[in-house]
């Protein structure tokens, strides 16, 4: 049976990037990923790509960012003043931060940028702008 919009499937996946660098696998946590094809619940180029694929069939997929998580957005990074940062805390370039949003959901986002001034947010999610490749096996559908 092939893999059609509106199915819930199960898939193990192994993303990379085109360096090779792996970012995400199913595979190695040894459970597969189970979704409703369609459903907006992942990303667009890794959602259409399992349609007409068959339980056991595996394929290797390129996504541009595009296709993926998006352009990465320079709109994105918020600039604050460092003496906003919360007191007894040091903010390091680098570091994953979680921002509380209004309607009370955390968003994880990364410090871009820290002077003796201001501390820079990157709220772009970290492998926008990246091209990704997934490799895609399905499990049941």
């Amino acid at each position: 049976m092939a893999v059609s919009k509106g199915d819930t499937i199960k898939v193990h996946y192994e993303g990379s990037l085109d360096d090779g660098t792996q970012f995400d696998s199913s595979f190695t946590r040894g459970e597969p990923l189970e979704f409703t094809v369609g459903a907006g619940q992942l990303i667009a180029g890794f959602d259409e790509a399992v349609v007409g694929m068959s339980v056991g069939e595996e394929k290797t997929i390129h996504l541009e960012a595009i296709e993926a998580y998006g352009e990465w957005n320079a709109d994105a990074v918020r600039r604050f003043p460092r003496n906003q940062y919360p007191q007894g805390q040091t903010p390091v370039q680098g570091m994953t931060v979680a921002l509380a949003m209004p309607n009370g959901q955390q968003v994880p986002a990364i410090i871009s940028e820290v002077t003796t001034t201001e501390v820079a947010i990157d709220l772009n999610h970290p492998l926008a702008g990246k091209p990704l490749n997934f490799k895609i096996q399905i499990v049941e559908c």
